[in-house]
């Protein structure tokens, strides 16, 4: 009943609805005449030509029955001029009632009211009583992942959406969803934006300065994230009031570049924990392939520990007996004195004489080029699109204009003789077919790319890519951070990092006792006991109150690991 009031005092507030029901109430109107009319004309026929008397009751009757191309017969006409009549009233009831009747109902009554019923289910506010909730102002490619690692963490958010029936919709499936105009400042307060822990601004340029410079009217202080699609783009959002900006294209092709194995190598710093550094190195260059981990002796040498090795598109376990090979990266974690001894004694500094080969010259090619010449390192790109050639001066040593799919075209560039390949195309078939083409006539070259869905990741590796990044993946990853008030980290595709405090049910227990890796996949890279960080904890360490384990591994396994032990 309350529904039905409400949808009611809708339709009277709405000026379209009511001219809606303006038109259809017309249209009865009219109906109702020439029914009125054929009623008569019924009556005069009859008693003019048929000689028959028929009361009023009867004549509308008659008529309904044609109309409505029933026709039951108890009523005819022996005319000629009678039948042609009766043709008329059938083929006025076939258009009047059977088609421009209910079409006339359906458009002007019955999907409005859906409408209407949709937009009324909408949730147009947050509880009052909600604190601390992340606001996404669109559900775009990073959303999804972000969400998930929200409720993980037990974060609560909602996420703005202008269109009533899509909010709707949403809400169905499951998604904490609140519908208003984007750019006004009373969608916001309905948002209780002050109680609000952080705002994620992921439209266009233009439209995230609008609800930056909006939100900050109601809410000052609150942390804005707003993802910048041009570089010209970023001091304009400071300007507006955004706490981060986030060109996440530019530094996906910096995460890309960072990938390369050629040049001056070096450990390559993917995060960061109180003073102590993570990063990632390769075993090859290292000169630790075919060692075990216990004989490379790094922590006794460097004071480093290796946490875990990157095999492909998972990371291991470093177990003491595990092989390195030539595809290993080990993941180390030590403080940055430590990292930087590990890097005078076990890096390489011999520098490759191969190019570094990009396919694709968008914005995240460009990026990665760009952070290549900075290394020292050759580049030679290969871009489809002519009209980008303005943009790519200077940022290459050579530019090759065509298609990648063409063989002459890949040699021209260089692929025989290059150290490694970038694909940096957004579109994730093209990666894939690329991927396979560069592997078969190259098989020992090093395959770095690029990712816009997710889905597309395990395609990637299985066409022959060593080394896969996600912008969705990278987006999440920067944002949640940023809500953790913590540094990225950016470990690749699928595996995350996860500071977790120690759950009750582990108080007391051995960390061989509490059989994490076993029961849930994660690895356990360190301890932090009332701010003192222990890596690559003992079996017999003891798991006491107010400690945090950093781990290794995917949000399935940090779910996993909530249920069995929350």
């Amino acid at each position: 009943m309350k529904l039905l009031t409400s949808l009611i005092v809708y339709f009277i507030r709405q000026p379209e609805l009511r001219e809606n029901l303006r038109g259809l109430f017309r249209y009865l109107l009219i109906l109702a005449g020439v029914i009125a009319l054929f009623s008569v004309l019924f009556q005069f026929i009859m008693f003019r030509f048929e000689g028959q008397d028929h009361s009023w009751l009867a004549a509308l009757y008659w008529t309904l029955t044609v109309m409505s191309t029933l026709g039951f017969g108890d009523i005819i006409f022996h005319s000629d001029i009678g039948r042609a009549f009766s043709v008329i009233v059938l083929l006025s009831g076939i258009v009047l009632l059977l088609v421009m009747l209910p079409f006339t109902f359906i458009r002007l009554f019955y999907v409005p009211w859906l409408e209407a019923q949709l937009h009324l289910r909408s949730p147009r506010s947050v509880p009052d009583e909600e604190r601390g909730h992340v606001i996404i102002c669109k559900l775009d490619d990073i959303a999804p992942g972000l969400i998930n690692k929200l409720k993980v963490n037990r974060l609560p958010y909602y996420v703005l959406e202008p269109d009533p029936q899509r909010a709707a919709v949403l809400h169905r499936e499951g998604f904490s969803v609140v519908t208003g105009e984007i750019d006004n400042s009373e969608t916001y307060r309905r948002l209780h934006i002050e109680r609000a822990r952080f705002v994620f601004a992921n439209l266009d340029d233009m439209t995230n300065s609008n609800v930056i410079l909006t939100v900050r009217e109601i809410a000052p202080n609150i942390p804005i994230a707003a993802l910048a699609e041009r570089e010209d783009s970023i001091d304009v959002l400071e300007l507006s009031g955004a706490t981060h900006v986030l060109p996440l294209k530019q530094r996906l092709g910096e995460h890309l570049a960072n990938r390369v194995n050629g040049g001056e190598s070096h450990a390559h710093t993917i995060g960061t924990f109180r003073d102590h550094l993570i990063a990632e190195f390769s075993a090859q260059r290292a000169g630790l392939t075919g060692m075990q981990v216990r004989d490379t002796r790094l922590r006794e040498r460097t004071g480093i520990t290796i946490v875990g090795i990157w095999e492909k598109d998972r990371i291991r376990p470093a177990h003491p007996t595990t092989t390195l090979t030539e595809g290993s990266v080990p993941i180390i974690i030590g403080t940055p004195d430590q990292i930087k001894q590990f890097e005078a004694g076990f890096t390489s500094t011999d520098n490759d004489d191969g190019p570094i080969l990009i396919i694709g010259g968008g914005k995240v090619g460009r990026a990665a080029a760009r952070s290549l010449k900075k290394r020292g390192l050759f580049v030679h790109l290969i871009e489809r699109n002519r009209e980008l050639e303005p943009k790519l001066a200077g940022i290459a040593d050579e530019f090759y204009f065509g298609d990648a799919a063409y063989r002459t075209l890949l040699d021209q560039a260089g692929l025989n003789t290059a150290i490694s390949v970038l694909l940096t195309t957004r579109d994730d078939a093209t990666n894939i077919f690329l991927s396979v083409y560069c592997r078969r006539l190259a098989p020992d070259i090093q395959i770095i790319s690029r990712a816009t869905h997710d889905r597309n990741l395990e395609a990637l590796y299985r066409a022959g890519a060593d080394v896969v990044l996600s912008y969705s993946v990278l987006g999440v990853e920067t944002v949640f951070s940023l809500i953790q008030n913590r540094p990225p980290m950016i470990l690749g595709a699928s595996t995350e990092f996860f500071v977790v405090p120690l759950p009750g049910s582990l108080e007391g227990t051995s960390l061989a006792e509490s059989d994490i890796g076993a029961r849930t996949g994660l690895i356990v890279i360190a301890v932090d006991k009332n701010g003192k960080v222990e890596t690559n904890p003992p079996p017999s360490l003891i798991l006491t109150s107010n400690s945090k384990l950093l781990m290794l591994g995917t949000s399935e396994q940090r779910r996993v690991f909530s249920e069995i032990y929350s």
